[in-house]
């Protein structure tokens, strides 16, 4: 790290700036100075003053909480309870009911179910707000003081009071947790085409695209056709899965890069030799609660012109947290990085935007649920890479393709439209003169 931070050269400049560094230094260490001694008279008059008696770690916890929620939503502190459930969930193994959810104006919204978990199969969907657990109003706790309340021994039912955008009143919904044990990689076969759903980047979540693939190829008899990637809902997870994932479809080239607050603070990934599918066509399906690790991946293959982007924007979560243990039971989740796809796009807050735009018309609430982006969370990161999209979005025109209800849909024995209009297309972009497939 010393190396990384202070090669041999700039350790020569740092001591020929000494005198000039000295006093700016001394200026800047008596500004901290004079604001801790502000922090410190706060702590001591509430200690002495306030009504009740209150804890000293309470304070100095929420002191800590609050410094870091002033910096972005996804850097905090973690103790005991929470940084075990840090670490259970990115193995891909913990309790609850399934949820990915955010705080918006001391209200609770979900950003996504996760697949086949209790919340998934309620029928809860991104963009509902969370007001009541058993009745009682989840309104001003903190969120992590909110997920707790929805925690509890598996078995045990819980009910939520939903509010939905496009809904005249509240509705309730009950669930019964669970210990939710994912299976993040799931694979079917439909007409010809491999279908590969990814949702979430756990523990091993590459070696079980590799196995997933090797097992389509028995299956198919064969290599299918292509294969289409579904990153729907998938809200990320660790940066070394989707760097394995992304290289399980590229011959070569960067994948990622990784570039913190000093210029010379790069880190890139690149992909090995060796496609896994021999080069067949890809299409990868976004919409906007896929987010930072399947955002990686997405933009990856996009950038290399290895694949089909459809769907609908993504999430926009374009930073990378370090989890720094300070001790057994605690831990600090700080943002330290920026990533970029290989073309050097920062998706901070803009996300990635699909090839070809297409809407899940098997929803029927889609059209009056809005979606929840990184954009619109409190104090995040700014995209170094300007984003503008308010050109395309005047665009309110009726596609002609897409102009079919819910209910049509499900006549015509169509329940998934994204994941359809995927495998068509797929089928199309693989079928050249004769119909013979080709290789991209």
């Amino acid at each position: 790290m010393i190396r990384k931070l202070l090669p041999p050269l700039a350790l020569v400049g740092a001591l020929a700036l000494i005198p000039v560094a000295t006093a700016t230094q001394a200026a800047a260490d008596a500004d901290t100075y004079k604001e801790l001694e502000t922090f410190m008279g706060v702590f001591e008059r509430v200690r002495a003053n306030y009504v009740d008696k209150v804890d000293d770690h309470a304070l100095i916890k929420g002191a800590i909480d609050g410094m870091l929620a002033s910096l972005d939503p996804h850097s905090s502190y973690l103790e005991a309870s929470d940084f075990k459930q840090l670490r259970t969930t990115t193995d891909g193994n913990y309790g609850g009911l399934g949820l990915s959810v955010t705080q918006e104006d001391g209200t609770v919204k979900v950003i996504s179910p996760t697949e086949d978990t209790p919340a998934d199969k309620a029928g809860i969907k991104a963009g509902d707000y969370i007001t009541h657990l058993d009745g009682e109003l989840l309104y001003g706790l903190d969120l992590d003081e909110a997920v707790d309340k929805m925690r509890g021994p598996p078995g045990s039912a819980v009910k939520l009071t939903i509010v939905r955008p496009g809904r005249d009143k509240p509705f309730d919904v009950t669930l019964r947790r669970e210990r939710i044990e994912l299976r993040p990689v799931k694979w079917e076969l439909k007409d010809g085409v491999g279908v590969l759903n990814i949702n979430q980047f756990s523990a091993n979540v590459g070696d079980q695209v590799a196995a997933a693939l090797t097992a389509m190829d028995k299956a198919a008899g064969g290599k299918p056709v292509g294969y289409v990637i579904d990153l729907r809902s998938n809200p990320g997870g660790l940066l070394d899965q989707a760097v394995s994932v992304s290289d399980a479809f590229l011959d070569r080239g960067e994948i990622v890069s990784e570039r913190g607050r000093a210029k010379d603070d790069i880190e890139r990934f690149y992909a090995r030799p060796g496609d896994l599918t021999g080069g067949r066509p890809l299409v990868v399906l976004v919409d906007a609660g896929s987010a930072s690790a399947a955002e990686i991946v997405a933009g990856a293959l996009q950038d290399h012109r290895r694949a089909l982007v459809m769907g609908e924007r993504s999430f926009g979560k374009g930073s990378v947290q370090t989890v720094i243990q300070l001790d057994q039971e605690r831990a600090l989740r700080l943002t330290t990085a920026r990533y970029y796809t290989p073309s050097g796009r920062s998706v901070q807050a803009g996300g990635i935007d699909p090839d070809i735009v297409v809407p899940q018309l098997s929803d029927p609430d889609y059209k009056d649920r809005p979606a929840i982006r990184e954009a619109d969370l409190r104090r995040h990161l700014i995209a170094q890479n300007k984003v503008d999209d308010k050109l395309l979005e005047k665009d309110d025109g009726v596609d002609p393709r897409f102009n079919l209800t819910a209910a049509e849909l499900e006549k015509k024995g169509v329940k998934d439209f994204q994941l359809d209009y995927a495998v068509k297309a797929l089928k199309r972009l693989a079928s050249g003169p004769g119909g013979a497939p080709r290789a991209r």
